[in-house]
């Protein structure tokens, strides 16, 4: 059945999804695109898919076709794609293996890249504190391209999170840009956790107070610092690289 007006109840709800309060309160999200719908599809994350009239695409899950009018009122795009996927969030699992920590992380764009990379370079958990920008932001889920599926993402208080790697036996990494040691020179652990901070400021005080080692990338006198996204990426590059 075709869905042509916007004062239907699904839609409205669906529409309610752009709001991260709506988000967490119904516990789904949206994706727009086929890439970004395959990926939540073959990840077991599509409820629904939401199809343009007239437009010729099959999975094997709910579907809703929608007027080009609709399609348009709940998409986010300045240019709506033909096919959106109303998804359920993931469930987190307990920390393992090679772990990044986010630190009040603002920009969806950083975090995006920073989710990329971590697939890229086989990391297998990313921590975000819970004063970060929300992960199922569509902006952060279009600049992961899809990879927010690939990888155990766990949403909680960073310091609590910290505490109990320490006491698995984990070493916390801490990012600055001139202390510390340069991470080409540092030796990797079996276990270990490291950390980026906020685009302005860093890291937090209680958070540095729990890192056991400060590493920095090494780099030009004339540039002082990197994107955080950046930074990120060649952390872990290096780190996996051991």
């Amino acid at each position: 059945m075709l869905i042509s007006s916007i004062d239907n109840q699904k839609i409205k709800d669906i529409k309610k999804l752009q709001t991260k309060k709506y988000r967490d309160k119904m516990n789904l999200f949206l994706v727009e695109g086929e890439h970004l719908v395959q990926e939540a599809y073959k990840n077991g994350c599509l409820d629904t898919l939401i199809l343009k009239e007239g437009y010729d695409y099959y999975l094997d899950v709910k579907t809703m076709i929608v007027s080009s009018g609709v399609l348009k009122y709940i998409s986010e795009l300045e240019t709506p794609q033909p096919i959106i996927g109303l998804c359920k969030k993931k469930t987190s699992q307990k920390p393992v293996g090679s772990i990044i920590a986010l630190d009040n992380i603002q920009d969806p764009g950083n975090l995006g890249t920073i989710i990329r990379s971590a697939v890229a370079f086989n990391f297998d958990t990313i921590i975000l504190s819970d004063d970060s920008v929300d992960v199922y932001n569509s902006k952060v889920i279009r600049a992961s391209q899809g990879l927010i599926f690939s990888i155990n993402i766990l949403v909680c208080n960073l310091k609590s999170a910290l505490l109990e790697l320490k006491e698995r036996g984990y070493r916390i990494y801490g990012t600055k840009v001139t202390d510390g040691k340069n991470v080409k020179s540092i030796a990797k652990k079996s276990l270990f956790a490291i950390i980026m901070g906020n685009e302005g400021n860093g890291l937090s005080e209680e958070v540095s107070y729990l890192c056991d080692e400060f590493v920095y990338i090494g780099m030009n006198e004339s540039c002082e610092s990197l994107n955080v996204g950046v930074a990120a990426s060649i952390l872990m590059y290096e780190l996996s690289s051991k």
